[in-house]
């Protein structure tokens, strides 16, 4: 049987890193692509190809998959993990630093999509795996521009996954709660910088300190446990549409769709302790 050959976004560290160290321990050849190159230099160790990519740049986009292509002449599974978190309260987070979330998580993702969607179907087959969020599904205060990123996701891998069907591409979503990553930290980070100063301060930094003890302490769900729910995806026969992992998320998304939109508020502005007037 031929290696499926693998190429994963956002590979440089975190989820995207385990990821392709899974990967390559079930047989696949995987190409392991971010900006940040020297982070995945340990890669090699263990078969994998590091390539260089922004998904901002789509030269660089197209050099990455060319160079997957050239070397392998196909491509089985795309993994786009690559994603970006900004968090400031809607009125504090400037058109730039918004369209940048967007060029990040959805603009990118959608272009990595179009560049290996005609390999695929010319193969006949393909996997191609979105690494979305609960943050698709419901909403903090201060996450206003990271979640609308993460519903197009949704909303993007659900059509293309009615579209791209009649090929043999399967889409498939990846739907973690909270991961202990750095993610959190420097997410946390942006939320105090962009609300120093502002209306917003007080609740922002309550939340930010949230933020911090969640991803510092040890109640958050392991990468590894969603690098496994990549594997599956990229994988297993018949993937499903969508794999939700993670701590509280099933909770927090089922408690989101049953309680009326005044419950919700009040209960998540109670629990981050955000002070209502």
């Amino acid at each position: 049987m031929e290696k499926k050959v693998v190429l994963i976004t956002g590979a440089s560290s975190g989820i995207g890193y385990e990821a392709a160290q899974r990967l390559a321990r079930r047989g696949c050849k995987v190409y392991a692509a971010a900006r940040r190159m020297e982070l995945m230099e340990p890669l090699r160790k263990e078969g994998i190809v590091p390539v260089r990519l922004d998904v901002c740049d789509q030269e660089s986009m197209q050099q990455c998959v060319d160079t997957v292509l050239q070397a392998e002449g196909r491509i089985d599974v795309l993994v786009n993990n690559a994603g970006y978190g900004y968090f400031g309260a809607v009125e504090n987070v400037s058109d730039a630093e918004a369209r940048r979330q967007l060029e990040v998580n959805v603009f990118g993702l959608a272009a990595m999509c179009r560049l290996v969607i005609p390999v695929m179907r010319k193969q006949g087959s393909g996997r191609i795996v979105n690494t979305s969020s609960i943050a698709g599904l419901v909403v903090l205060p201060f996450g206003g521009w990271y979640h609308v990123s993460k519903y197009s996701v949704e909303a993007l891998s659900d059509a293309l996954r009615m579209e791209l069907r009649p090929f043999g591409i399967a889409v498939s979503m990846v739907e973690p709660g909270g991961i202990k990553t750095d993610w959190g930290i420097i997410a946390a980070d942006h939320l105090k910088a962009s609300s120093s100063g502002t209306p917003y301060e007080s609740s922002a930094l309550a939340e930010a300190d949230l933020m911090n003890k969640a991803y510092s302490g040890n109640y958050l769900t392991k990468p590894t446990v969603v690098a496994h729910a990549i594997e599956r995806a990229s994988l297993n026969r018949h993937p499903r549409a969508r794999y939700r992992l993670g701590r509280f998320s099933t909770l927090a998304v089922w408690t989101h769709r049953l309680l009326p939109a005044s419950w919700w508020d009040a209960l998540l502005l109670r629990f981050i302790k955000i002070k209502l007037k």
